[in-house]
């Protein structure tokens, strides 16, 4: 299999320079071995064969057998097409051609046998069918008109050029047939454990499969062995770090701590949370770098964790820092800390890009001489000129919203490097997590501290808007707050979508009693720091925005979220809207506000966050209906590898499997240089080479 990596794809039979060139700008192609590896999107049945005279309505693609009757052509230069006139024997259809016209003419002849397979379109006007660029197959041609037929994912460039899923798998064939002694790349124990069919006969399948079976059973071969190499990876990182990884050793629980813990801590901790600060506190006195997330859903506790393992760092002579993606975020984290660590004794300051030069210089100076104890900042943290005395803990909130190269640059402020605090308050589907975070140790906060109440969510519709705004009104009316969220800052046309700028209109005469505040993302900083300010002391009594607000944004008199075209957003994004409002003691209320014409999946959706408050599960069914890369969490910090057949969203048994192998290999056989894994190790290798370092993404 690895030879296939040195053929080059121009010279595989039926391609040329040409398409060679063509292939590998489009598709990324440019190996045998890429070609091989590009899997069909999905698989036609050809066993069954229609009858013209039987179309009716709106027709599938469908499979037809007979003759062409005549040829002829229409049109001169660009408008020029071939009609060929088919029948069946029991009516005829017209089908055409716009391109390749002289091929095709020598190819096909009337009084022969043919399988065709395409769309009917049905021209009203004549009550005459018609079918474009169809495949064609003759009739004696072994294997026509039966079996599964793969259908691979073409780019508009490649159908412009003549290129079709039929020639993909030709010469797909071409180098299966070529190469028909390819090296088997899974480990003994794996093909035979699992009786896994071999390399070649699962690329065959995969690509010409004889029936359903063997096509299941070559597809789940190809997605252990894919997940096998990226699980094995992942772990031989993890298991690398934490040996080879040295960090400050903090044996020492003191003074900080001991009198947080009495006098400041502002509620008593859930056992999550102290079963947290206890794997927190075995990290650091390891004598090995940390590298944890931790998971927990919004409202759960994560922020006094966090300052309970940064005293721990500062009682054993350390500094801490806590990174936040906006300046609004970084600002409400710096105002928390400060309250409950002040009091202490701590020194914690605020660095972000608003910082004015003089503050910004004593920080630097507090820094270098160690009085800073505990600075909390945006990614203006990560900047040359921010130099530590000795930064003993880094804790990064909501970590996906930061780049690589910019979490990468903490690490650089110490010898030995600081350790790692990793907090989301996106739950992050268990499968998705061993992937996107698998060489991290994860913890879960998975309980809400006391007198915290679940956000009651009701599904509302526009016909309901009077009675949602009665209940807006009663709350407002007992000193509440609220927030409404739109999706879009201003009108479109193009979308018929509620606009947060005619919201705050309606908003403000349907309740003029009250101040209304608004926030969105294209606002100057300074501005949105003031109305968000009005919002948070309380001046303002709703706060209408866009998804700005979604992260962060700590208002405990905040009862009621209103989400209008709450259809248009993921479910984890509604979450963390909804995670908002529930902050206090009192009763809180979500209400999705949507159109009533929407689908049955987006109303399952929805329907879905009216009846449970737990992330995970939510998280969960968000990647089932979006897949991995669409989950709010995971789309900026991206695949750190390709996934050419897995679907980490639908194939989470495979993932475990995958890791459960991963963990005997590297426990048999540490290094992977035993002569049973010399192939697995070799491709492995190959397959790793063009990724990131997963060591680099905590």
């Amino acid at each position: 299999m690895n030879r296939l990596r040195n053929v080059e794809i121009k010279f595989v039979k039926g391609i040329g320079p040409t398409r060679g060139e063509l292939l590998k700008s489009e598709l990324n192609i440019a190996t045998a071995y890429d070609l091989v590896q590009y899997f069909p999107r999905t698989y036609v049945d050809r066993s069954r064969t229609y009858r013209i005279a039987d179309f009716a309505g709106e027709m599938p693609a469908v499979q037809i057998r007979g003759r062409f009757v005549t040829f002829n052509t229409q049109g001169e230069g660009a408008k020029k097409r071939l009609i060929g006139l088919f029948t069946d024997g029991t009516r005829t259809i017209e089908v055409l051609w716009f391109k390749g016209i002289a091929g095709i003419q020598k190819a096909y002849q009337t009084g022969t046998d043919y399988f065709l397979y395409g769309k009917p379109s049905l021209y009203e006007a004549t009550r005459t069918w018609s079918m474009i660029h169809p495949e064609v197959d003759p009739a004696e041609k072994p294997g026509a008109g039966e079996g599964l037929h793969a259908v691979y994912p073409l780019t508009d460039r490649l159908r412009q050029r003549g290129v079709t899923s039929r020639h993909i798998h030709q010469w797909i064939v071409n180098v299966l047939e070529r190469y028909p002694d390819l090296e088997e790349t899974l480990p003994p124990m794996v093909l035979g454990e699992l009786k896994l069919p071999g390399l070649r006969e699962s690329l065959v399948a995969v690509h010409s499969p004889r029936d359903p079976e063997s096509l299941r059973r070559a597809r789940e071969r190809l997605k252990i062995e894919e997940l096998l190499y990226i699980q094995t990876d992942i772990l031989r990182t993890a298991r690398r770090n934490k040996t080879e990884s040295h960090g400050a050793v903090f044996a020492h629980v003191g003074h900080f701590f001991n009198r947080f813990y009495s006098e400041q801590l502002p509620f008593a901790l859930t056992g999550a949370q102290k079963r947290v600060i206890r794997e927190v506190r075995e990290d650091m006195r390891s004598g090995r770098q940390m590298n944890r997330l931790v998971q927990g859903d919004v409202g759960s506790g994560k922020t006094l964790v966090a300052l309970m393992c940064m005293l721990l760092a500062i009682d054993n002579g350390a500094q801490a820092c806590l990174m936040a993606p906006t300046e609004i975020l970084a600002t409400q984290h710096y105002e928390t800390l400060r309250a409950m660590a002040a009091p202490i004794g701590i020194d914690v300051r605020l660095l972000t890009g608003s910082t004015r030069k003089k503050e910004r210089e004593s920080i630097h100076a507090g820094l270098l001489d160690g009085s800073v104890q505990l600075l909390v900042g945006t990614h203006a943290l990560v900047e040359d000129t921010v130099q530590f005395r000795n930064l003993g803990l880094a804790v990064i909130d909501e970590q996906h919203r930061f780049g690589v190269a910019q979490r990468a640059r903490l690490w650089q402020k110490n010898n030995p490097a600081p350790h790692v605090l990793v907090m989301t308050a996106t739950p992050i589907p268990r499968t998705l997590a061993m992937t996107l975070y698998g060489d991290l140790d994860v913890s879960v906060i998975d309980e809400l501290p006391p007198g915290r109440k679940p956000v009651a969510t009701y599904l509302r519709y526009e016909d309901n808007r009077l009675q949602v705004y009665k209940g807006l009104g009663a709350q407002l009316r007992a000193g509440r707050q609220a927030y409404i969220v739109y999706p879009l800052i201003e009108e479109n046309e193009k979308l018929d979508l509620k606009s947060l700028e005619d919201g705050y209109e309606v908003i403000r005469e349907t309740f003029p009693q009250y101040k209304v505040a608004f926030v969105h993302g294209k606002m100057k900083p300074e501005t949105k720091d003031y109305q968000m300010g009005t919002f948070v002391s309380g001046e303002a009594r709703i706060l209408v925005a866009t998804t700005v607000i979604e992260v962060g944004v700590n208002v405990p008199n905040a009862t009621t979220m209103i989400i209008e075209n709450a259809e248009c957003f993921g479910l984890s994004q509604l979450h963390q809207l909804r995670g908002r409002v529930g902050r206090g003691a009192d009763q809180s209320y979500c209400i999705l506000m949507s159109k009533h014409n929407i689908g049955r999946d987006t109303r399952k959706r929805l329907e879905l966050m009216t009846h449970t408050s737990d992330g995970f599960i939510i998280a969960e069914e968000d990647m089932k209906m979006r897949g991995p890369g669409d989950i709010e969490g995971t789309r900026q910090s991206g695949l750190a590898f390709e996934l050419r057949i897995s679907n980490l969203a639908t194939d989470g048994r495979f993932i475990q499997l995958a890791r459960r192998y991963a963990e005997r290999i590297l426990d048999d056989d540490p290094t992977l240089t035993a002569p049973y894994n010399r192939v697995f190790s070799r491709t492995l290798a190959l397959n790793t080479a063009r990724t990131m370092d997963w060591g680099k993404i905590s």
